[in-house]
């Protein structure tokens, strides 16, 4: 179960990235295509339960505090519980 939580909490992060990457409009390092002001301003920590268990899992945030994630909402704590 451990392996199967560490992949999961490597693709939400993956996503919360993609996620980032549309907000903003360039990727992570790609600053020739950067066309905002925003920037990304480090990450933070966010503990969620899961029918795997307890997650920790990074979600990136931004200087103009916009981004709001979808994959996992501000406020929420619960995800999978229904697999």
């Amino acid at each position: 179960m451990t392996l199967m939580r560490e992949m999961m909490v490597e693709v939400i992060e993956d996503s919360l990235e993609g996620e980032m990457d549309e907000e903003l409009g360039y990727t992570k390092y790609d600053y020739r295509n950067k066309n905002t002001d925003n920037n990304r301003n480090g990450y933070s920590k966010k503990n969620v339960n899961t029918s795997f268990g307890k997650m920790e899992i990074d979600i990136p945030r931004d200087r103009n505090r916009d981004f709001e994630p979808q994959i996992i909402k501000k406020n929420q704590n619960t995800i999978f519980r229904d697999w």
